[in-house]
């Protein structure tokens, strides 16, 4: 006999015996006890039993059964996902068997778009994925957006390399900004939420004012994973277009848990305990020791081994624990939580503490007509020492990787400091000089201190009131606040070319407060074959920061080691930078309708006009821009029979026109005064003509189902061109100022997107889930300003062989540097004679070669679930296919010969170098190493190919479990990240970033290595 099974909001066809009968108890007559089954006989599991217009409720066990005292004229409410819900009269009798019917809407699925709105996802004329929290929760992290990596076609995700409580790069379908920051917008429960982050990496050398590159977090990593519901992926500008600049590089929309209605009281327990351990570290030599004090270039010899990289870092761990209350009825629901996370890093004296409350409160009233919606979220986090996240300052890694070999680091560990009598302080103990790339590890972790706060508070209030049948009014508020505070101490002897003899000290102070409103008039109407779904409304996007940076930088301490403001020596040397009520506002009116024809063919139609504050003093000020979108579904099933193993079938298609926000400040610039009264004058011309980017996107695609929902493929084709291109050119002769603005450009952004689920195995016992993501995104630069040659990201005042660069016919993402000359056949010339003879000639002085291009050329992820009986075996590869990467770590270990490979050159006697015999050994990493050397050498493949998830659970039989009359539900789990790499070629993790800006990216200068976590879980349900 055929049977559907309900797995995922799918429904499967397999096959299984009929059960027949009906379950006889004694009655009573105010007990009424039964079970609830389909129409194949097979019992529900969780079905929902409610006493209409009354508090009593409860659920169907294991075996579909239930029992429930109610009174003899009661009437029940019984309903399942996927079926249809019916009333039963209770009236003479106590021993009930309810068959549910299959809801045909079950094989539609219901998903959340712009503004909160819920739609079929069959009618949708654009690509949307959604996901749900159990994704983020099966093996958690941190940050919980770095636990979507992998799932998701199309969303490519970078964990900045500074370990715990570190932001994450997201780009969805590639990079289309030059000047903004790429990441997409996040919007909970439809409403917008901040994601700005206070601080990223500033160079390849050091960060803002030479101290270390900080990574100052995001939003996103505020929220507890166990309050999401669900995610949708809006990728495209025509799935967006609704919320216009703020979501110019895609959406993110995140739909959070609230309390159930079925007059139960839910209370689920997890907690988790995870273990980390650094792996996939440089590989170091132990056969030739130290030669002129600083590097290890000496004889070869039988060397101690001491494993000075693994004593440096330590095994890591981090403990999630999480308490929900789901409690209520029809008219009134709570749901609460609370959530813990604590942590200490592979780095000593790196710690992390994280709580988060989360109340949300839905009623309903007047006979359901009015909805009130309303929560409050608190987060506070406290980071202590966070690592820096590469660069030369302020990084303990660069004294340990540089350290000779052969030498015991253990006695600078316990010898980090010595007393200074004349000074009477301690101060910093190294082997060479500490003045500013290069300190003893330990004295970093110990006298480089830095605490982190982070108190952020969301508050959301909606009300929905239904007018009538076809209408309903919507309004919505939000206040989401929050604010950082940063305490940086660096001891006298630090750095002392950048800190100063007496020390240094940083004291910064961020806060944010983005307020948003918004009213719709929701309308839905059937006339005839025809439907309409529609929506039209304005909001108000409010943000306002204020922020403070102290930092004596080289003007020093008046007093040794005493750290606060009033102790900073004031002049032009120390740095003051404050914002004082700096504000941007968003007002908008959007509309968006979509029209049905027969349920078959859905248009989709958008409009929104933004005014934004950013475009004050200019031509566009008063009439704002215009973004439109236009989309159309087709439902192949519904206007031709196919055969019956297609079990559904749709063509889509869209166009969008979408902008991107502005820096402020530019239409009418105006001068600064920096630390101790110096006016930095403004150098560039106010841009009167400014205009936002503008993004031209399209997109088409198909959607098909086979045996009854068992295979799914969703194929997309996209292209996107964002004009109008923010730009800072020098002035043309004659001008006023040194600079001036430009809008022009166009980038280019294409590609495909394939998804692939299926079911291969399906049985009572045994079921087998796959699904595979596929994306390839190409990236070109058509065009730039016709006195632009190219544009430059990041200073270039310092020594390194590093530059992004964006030169018409490029990519963004193209790295340029030093390279080896060739001549014209391609070979590589030598030098002839002098001391160099025999080695490679190098050119590039200036970075001006290209080398690569950090982009992958293509991302998959593979991932199974297998569940058999209680347990649940799942894992995920994740591939990322092509795209260069620089090491500039290699770079420096191999000039100072503490690499394996410069070892292996030695006892071999040469290098070869493109069939080239090189018998200078040193000479030649001399030549091509440090962070000046050839960039082109360093150049690694940024493929691999990891177990990125693992998870093996056990969920315990509820006929145990309930013999306890405590719990609901037990399931216990192992749990693994980064497992391993099955395939890599660079000498680091090339998933990780110095940086989420659009700077900084494609090279690793000394950052944290990647961790292999491996723990467990526990959940609980009572």
């Amino acid at each position: 006999m055929g049977l559907f099974f309900l797995e995922g909001g799918n429904c499967y066809a397999s096959e299984q015996q009929v059960l027949r009968g009906t379950i006889e108890v004694p009655s009573d007559h105010n007990t009424v006890r039964g079970r609830v089954i389909d129409i194949y006989g097979e019992p529900l599991i969780g079905a929902t039993i409610r006493e209409k217009g009354g508090a009593n409720g409860t659920v169907t066990d294991i075996d579909g059964k239930f029992f429930l005292s109610v009174p003899d004229s009661a009437v029940l409410q019984v309903s399942f996902v996927g079926y249809k819900t019916v009333e039963v009269n209770v009236t003479g009798r106590n021993v009930l068997e309810i068959r549910l019917q299959e809801d045909a809407v079950m094989l539609e699925h219901v998903i959340v778009t712009a503004l909160g709105l819920e739609k079929d996802e069959a009618t949708l004329a654009y690509s949307v994925q959604k996901i749900k929290g159990e994704e983020l929760n099966r093996v958690k992290e941190v940050n919980m957006i770095a636990a979507l990596a992998g799932k998701a076609a199309g969303v490519q995700i970078n964990k900045n390399s500074s370990g715990m409580g570190g932001s994450a790069k997201v780009s969805l379908r590639g990079i289309r900004s030059v000047s903004g920051d790429n990441q997409p917008l996040y919007v909970i429960d439809g409403v917008p939420m901040s994601n700005t982050s206070s601080e990223q990496a500033y160079s390849a050398i050091g960060g803002t004012a030479n101290a270390g590159n900080r990574d100052g977090g995001d939003g996103i990593s505020n929220l507890n994973p166990e309050d999401v519901e669900s995610i949708s992926i809006l990728k495209g500008a025509p799935a967006a277009a609704l919320y216009g600049s703020m979501a110019a590089n895609g959406v993110i929309l995140i739909t959070t848990k609230k309390g159930n209605s079925a007059g139960q009281r839910n209370i689920n327990f997890s907690t988790g305990l995870t273990f980390e351990k650094a792996f996939s570290m440089p590989k170091m030599q132990n056969r030739y020791g130290v030669s002129d004090v600083v590097d290890s270039w000496g004889e070869k010899e039988n060397l101690m081994a001491y494993d000075n990289l693994n004593d440096f870092f330590r095994t890591g761990l981090t403990s999630m624990t999480s308490v929900s209350i789901s409690y209520g009825n029809e008219n009134l629901q709570t749901y609460f939580s609370y959530a813990n996370t604590t942590g200490k890093g592979i780095i000593d004296k790196n710690k992390l503490r994280k709580h988060n409350i989360n109340l949300r409160e839905t009623a309903t009233m007047f006979d359901k007509r009015l909805k009130l919606d309303g929560s409050v979220n608190v987060m506070k986090q406290t980071v202590e020492n966070k690592p820096v996240s590469g660069g030369f300052y302020m990084n303990p890694l660069v004294g340990l990787y540089r350290f000779p070999r052969g030498e015991d680091l253990s006695y600078y560990k316990d010898h980090f400091e010595t007393y200074d009598e004349e000074r009477k302080l301690g101060v910093q103990n190294w082997h060479t000089f500490t003045e500013d790339f290069e300190q003893n590890p330990y004295w970093i972790t110990n006298r480089i201190q830095s605490k982190e706060t982070r108190t952020r508070v969301i508050l959301s209030l909606s009300a929905n009131f239904k007018v009538n049948d076809w209408l309903t009014i919507q309004a919505r508020g939000n206040m989401d606040y929050w604010a950082d505070k940063l305490r940086q101490k660096f001891y006298a002897s630090t750095a002392t070319a950048l800190c100063g003899a007496n020390g240094r000290y940083v004291e910064m102070d961020y806060q944010e407060t983005q307020m948003y409103g918004d009213v719709m008039a929701m309308v839905k109407k059937t006339w005839g074959d025809f439907t309409l779904d529609a929506a039209i409304g304005g909001s108000i996007n409010d943000k306002v920061v204020n922020s403070t940076r102290y930092d004596s930088k080289n003007a020093s301490l008046k007093f040794a080691n005493v750290f606060n403001i009033a102790n900073i020596v004031m002049n032009s040397s120390a740095s003051i930078d404050q914002r004082i009520d700096q504000r941007r506002q968003l007002q908008s009116i959007f509309g968006t309708a979509q029209i049905g024809y027969k349920e078959k063919l859905f248009l989709d139609l958008t409009a929104r006009n933004d005014w934004a504050s950013t475009l004050s003093y200019t031509s566009h000020e008063k009439s704002g821009f215009a973004y439109p979108s236009v989309g159309l579904s087709m439902l192949l099933d519904k206007w031709v029979k196919l055969p019956e193993w297609i079990s559904f079938a749709k063509l889509r298609g869209a166009y969008s026109k979408v902008g991107n926000d502005i820096p402020p400040f530019i239409t009418n610039p105006s001068s600064q005064i920096n630390a101790g009264g110096e006016i930095q004058a403004n150098d560039a011309a106010p841009f009167k003509e400014m205009e936002p980017e503008m993004t031209h996107a399209i997109e088409f695609g198909t959607e098909w189902r086979f045996f009854q929902h068992r295979l799914g493929v969703n194929l997309t084709y996209y292209r996107t061109n964002t004009y109008n291109q923010f730009f800072k050119l020098p002035a043309l002769a004659g001008d006023k100022y040194a600079y001036r603005y430009v809008n022009a450009g166009n980038i280019q952004n294409r590609g495909w997107e394939l998804t692939l689920n299926g079911t291969p195995v399906l049985t009572p016992d045994f079921n087998w889930k796959t699904s595979v993501n596929f994306s390839t995104n190409k990236n070109k630069i058509v065009k730039l300003h016709e006195d632009l040659k190219e544009m430059i990201y990041g200073p270039t005042s310092f020594s390194s062989s590093y530059a992004m660069k964006l030169i018409k016919g490029g990519s963004i993402g193209d790295i340029y540097g030093k390279a080896f000359v060739c001549d014209d056949a391609g070979n590589i010339v030598y030098e002839t004679e002098g001391d160099n003879k025999g080695l490679p000639l190098v050119e590039g002085d200036g970075n001006t070669v290209k080398v690569g291009n950090a982009n992958p050329v293509f991302m998959m992820g593979w991932d199974h679930t297998f569940s058999y009986k209680g347990f649940t075996l799942y894992f995920l590869l994740d591939w990322r296919y092509g795209g260069e990467v620089l090491s500039q770590t290699q770079a420096e270990m191999d000039l100072y010969g503490v690499s394996e490979i410069t070892a292996d050159a030695r006892d071999r006697g040469y290098v070869m170098l493109d069939g080239q015999r090189i018998d200078n050994v040193k000479g030649f990493y001399k030549i091509v190493g440090g962070r000046a050397g050839v960039t082109e050498y360093y150049m690694y493949d940024a493929t691999n190919l990891r177990l990125r998830e693992v998870s093996l659970s056990y969920n315990f039989s509820k006929k145990w479990i309930q013999k306890t009359k405590v719990l609901k539900d037990v399931q216990l789990s192992f749990v693994a990240r980064n497992l391993c790499f099955l395939y890599k070629k660079a000498p680091f993790d090339p998933d990780l970033v110095l940086s989420t800006g659009n700077d900084n990216q494609g090279i690793e200068v000394f950052g944290m290595p990647t961790t292999r976590s491996l723990g467990f879980t526990l959940k609980c349900e009572f």
